[in-house]
């Protein structure tokens, strides 16, 4: 750490500084967070790139209901201490065999210099990949709890960039939204813009907004400033409309870390793992019953809901067949659903649940159930968890949550660790965007809160465009329950809203994105036929939901994305394409020596389906894939004798 002491006083009580700035680097020298405390006892913090500026953030700006005034600045230095930490760890659910903890930490102690003469400490920490910092607050003074009406913390990027913004409008929302590419000055103060948001800061430096270890407090969302390049926080607010407060706390808190990601190339940020470095240990002492793979799902491919036994059964089949560990079993299972009466421990009249387990568990299957999260929040939770356990349940899948104000955040919290005890998988659905819990509680498997396959249903959304956009924004702060699998391909212009559900990609992009987007559970969406005797579901019986490595060989925002995943000796390679034509060249030196059989699946220009192709190849080789609109390609290469 560099520190420069720019100008001092003394007192009789020790060493009071009027202006000061820390300089702390990366492992690697590249990336530079410049601290300053002003004169006025504000702070900033200046994030470098190789340099380059990249933003710079209002580190300390709280707002309290009628308990305390604001802090803001009259801030002074008390002392600092810097730290390093160089630490690997195996992560449960993997995109990486282990994950390397790589970072410089500051911690800086501060004081108001008046009353009523507040403490609190800035935490900052600097990685390869980027900076992330927060706020930790000591407890409140005679008792006095910490009523955060606002926090107004800033970024400003000083110039007009390039970013790709999902605006949800309001807080109240499953975060369904496209990522439109803009300018910074082109975003309205009418907006809420939703994390994480990605902007190009230049052709060597890509910069993204986000939080990790969201844990009791409010989510964070971004407003325009009247500074048209500049970005003020805001928190989510009470689901109680006459309550201002939106943090409640007794007792010592640290706020969610706020951090910032920096790549030289978009693809850099999709192989960073710091939001999970950011979040606790596993808390779970022994995860060895949480299995990732895919699942089957009974509610995509028609507009009806189709909630009987022999359409469950069939599903249940599927997914013996395609040797896939789960089918969930979705909406109406236990009848009428966000009702006083609704009970999630008693299956609907025509359906007979201990029937279907135990046809699922002689096909080698186990099923997830749907619940709607009001019912959930109705019940006692924890015996509906020893109920499941007993049944022989693998997971459930809440929904319609649409909050992520901070009651909510806690009771996604007390959701997973009570399901944990019970050995149950948890996936989020009508969810805000991860913030690294699946690390502390991997057996939260994956959420939503993405503007997924089901959009095909209704609207003209699940653009190329789209799938090329979400590697770069909404899948960067963790897995997303997309529910790719949609067989009935059509090109662009063939694309229709109707039942059953088409899909505007080809046969190929639909199986690159079982590799290029993240979800450990991954949950196909299409019937049975749809997949019966078609090209390519070989493909999805091989695909895993985990891996020992990932590696982006390419990418731009919105345009296209190629990835290669490392499952033991046998790597997979996925690449989606938007709506323009192009060919890519990919170099396999990735792959370990001696030879591989490659699978490929390549767009066929004509039928919108796919070609299937053999070739043998080793890590000399280079392949060109040609592209068509809304095209893709997908292989899987394994060792050859």
């Amino acid at each position: 750490m560099k520190r420069i002491l720019v100008s001092f006083i003394s007192c009789l009580l020790g060493i009071q500084f009027l202006y000061a700035q820390y300089q702390v680097q990366s492992p690697d020298k590249k990336v530079d967070f410049l601290i300053d405390i002003s004169e006025e006892g504000s702070l900033s913090g200046k994030i470098l790139f190789n340099r380059e500026h990249v933003l710079t953030a209002q580190l300390v700006n709280f707002e309290f209901n009628t308990s305390m005034p604001e802090l803001k600045n009259k801030l002074m230095l008390i002392d600092t201490k810097v730290t390093t930490t160089d630490e690997t760890w195996i992560p449960v659910l993997k995109r990486f065999d282990k994950v390397r903890n790589n970072y410089t930490e500051i911690l800086i102690n501060l004081q108001e210099k008046v009353a009523p003469k507040r403490k609190l400490q800035l935490i900052a920490r600097v990685y390869n990949d980027g900076v992330a910092y927060r706020v930790k607050f000591p407890k409140s003074v005679n008792g006095v709890d910490y009523l955060i009406k606002e926090e107004h913390s800033t970024f400003s990027f000083g110039e007009d960039r390039i970013c790709w913004a999902a605006d949800h409008i309001k807080p109240v929302s499953p975060q369904e939204s496209f990522f439109y590419k803009r300018k910074l000055s082109e975003l309205t103060q009418k907006m809420l813009i939703g994390l994480p948001l990605t902007v190009k800061i230049s052709d060597k430096c890509y910069a993204v907004i986000t939080e990790a270890d969201l844990t009791d407090y409010a989510g964070m969302y971004l407003k325009k400033e009247q500074n048209k390049f500049g970005l003020s926080m805001m928190l989510s607010p009470s689901i109680d409309s006459s309550q201002t407060t939106k943090v409640t706390k007794k007792e010592a808190f640290n706020t969610p870390w706020r951090v910032v990601l920096v790549g030289e190339t978009p693809g850099r940020l999709v192989e960073s793992e710091m939001i999970n470095n950011l979040n606790p240990p596993c808390a779970i002492e022994d995860p060895s019953w949480i299995k990732p793979g895919i699942s089957a799902w009974d509610n995509w491919y028609s507009n009806d809901v189709k909630m009987d036994e022999p359409t469950i059964k069939q599903f249940i089949d599927l997914a013996s067949d395609m040797t896939w560990p789960y089918m969930i079993v979705d909406w109406q299972w236990y009848g009428e659903y966000n009702k006083a009466q609704a009970d999630i421990t008693k299956s609907a009249p025509n359906i007979n649940m201990p029937q279907l387990i135990q046809y699922a568990k002689d096909k080698n299957v186990k099923l997830i159930l749907w619940l709607y999260w009001t019912d959930v929040n109705r019940s006692d939770w924890d015996a509906v968890c020893a109920l499941y356990e007993k049944w022989g349940i693998a997971g459930v899948k809440i929904d319609f949550m649409d909050r992520d104000d901070q009651e909510m955040v806690n009771w996604y919290e007390r959701i997973v660790k009570t399901a944990a005890k019970y050995k149950l998988m948890v996936n989020f659905h009508g969810a805000y965007k991860p913030t690294g819990l699946g690390r502390t509680y991997p057996n939260q498997v994956t959420r939503e809160g993405v503007l997924g396959n089901e959009w095909n249903k209704w609207s003209l959304m699940v653009t190329p465009e789209h799938l090329c956009t979400l590697p770069f924004t909404r899948m960067l702060a963790g897995p997303m329950d997309f529910t790719p699998g949609g067989f009935e391909n059509r090109k662009i212009d063939d694309f229709r809203i109707q039942s059953p559900t088409q899909s505007m990609l080809t046969r190929s992009n639909t199986l690159a994105q079982f590799v290029v987007f993240d979800s450990p559970l991954t949950v196909a969406c299409d019937h049975p036929n749809s997949y019966k005797n078609q090209v390519g579901s070989e493909f999805l019986k091989k695909v895993k939901t985990v891996w020992d490595d990932t590696k982006v060989l390419n990418g731009a925002v919105g345009e296209y994305i190629t990835m290669a995943r490392r499952d033991k000796k046998s790597w997979f390679i996925g690449a989606l394409n938007n709506s323009d034509t192009r060919t890519l060249a990919l170099k396999l030196d990735f792959l370990g020596e001696g030879k591989f059989k490659m699978i490929s699946y390549e767009d066929d220009a004509l039928a919108h389906k796919a070609l299937k192709k053999e070739k043998i190849v080793t890590n000399k080789s280079e392949i060109k894939i040609a592209l068509s609109a809304g095209g893709g390609f997908a292989a899987y290469l394994e060792p050859s004798e």
